[in-house]
């Protein structure tokens, strides 16, 4: 994947079904800087909103996936006290892991270095990650004196177990790709030459499945994971499908011994 040299916000690129979103920060370590926050939402609706789109992947520009959220910003927010804080309505890292983890598209992260901070959060919230071989993972928050947000304890809890996320939390230790796969965090680990391949074969998986049944399933999943499922809704999700002309395409194309076409969702 190419990399860029001007530092600017998050860009997103699409390639037929697929959506790439890439922290475009190099210098930085694809730092997340406040303004992030709004443009990282918007290219979500964008996504959302394209039924064409059928994946989204979120990697970084350069040597690092990213060093997290811009700590100057949280300095500067404690230094001025409660007239800091940013208005109620204002975006959060906590929305944007908690909106990226809830995209109804599967999502991929393409780890293509270290992640350190908030953006371990960010990466946790795709529903895949795929890392090179020399990536690892920091998370401070605890040597920097910063108790973090509940909805990311929750999602390192609930997807990892509390084992990990205490040693994760708790110790403040780095990472090596060997062990953020043992523990679950990442999905695949590979080489630096094999990361696109790896990426791209499992983005076309996802593609090529039946879309709608594939974001009820990831919503389904979530909810259980969560344990907030919504049982009818789930239930009403099976039996629309059962009805629905996904399935008649996928026991065709199963009956004709070839691979199944789905027609896009209908938008909403």
């Amino acid at each position: 994947m190419a990399s860029g040299s001007e530092s600017t916000a998050p860009v997103l690129t699409t390639e037929g079904p697929v959506a790439t979103v890439r922290l475009n920060r190099a210098h930085h370590l694809n730092r997340i800087e406040p303004e992030d926050l709004a443009a990282l939402h918007a290219i979500l609706d964008r996504v959302e909103a394209a039924p064409a789109l059928r994946v989204l992947v979120l990697t970084g520009t350069g040597r690092a996936f990213s060093s997290g959220y811009h700590l100057g910003d949280i300095a500067a927010r404690n230094a001025a006290g409660p007239a800091g804080d940013p208005p109620a309505d204002a975006p959060s890292f906590e929305g944007l892991a908690n909106r990226l983890e809830d995209l109804a598209v599967p999502t991929i992260c393409r780890l293509n270095g270290p992640v350190y901070g908030g953006a371990t959060d960010l990466a946790l919230a795709c529903d895949f990650r795929i890392g090179v071989e020399t990536c690892e993972m920091f998370m401070p928050a605890a040597r920097l004196g910063l108790h973090y947000y509940a909805g990311g304890l929750v999602r390192f809890v609930t997807r990892l177990g509390p084992d990990a996320a205490k040693a994760l939390f708790l110790t403040a230790r780095t990472l090596d790709a060997a062990q953020m796969l043992r523990i679950g965090y990442l999905t695949e680990a590979v080489p630096a030459d094999r990361l696109d391949a790896a990426v791209a074969a499992l983005a076309g998986t996802l593609a090529a499945n039946a879309p709608t049944v594939t974001r009820g399933m990831k919503r389904t999943i979530n909810e259980i994971a969560r344990g907030t499922l919504d049982a009818a809704a789930a239930d009403r999700r099976h039996r629309d499908s059962l009805q629905g002309p996904e399935v008649r395409e996928g026991v065709r194309a199963f009956a004709q011994k070839r691979p199944p076409v789905f027609d896009d969702p209908a938008p909403g």
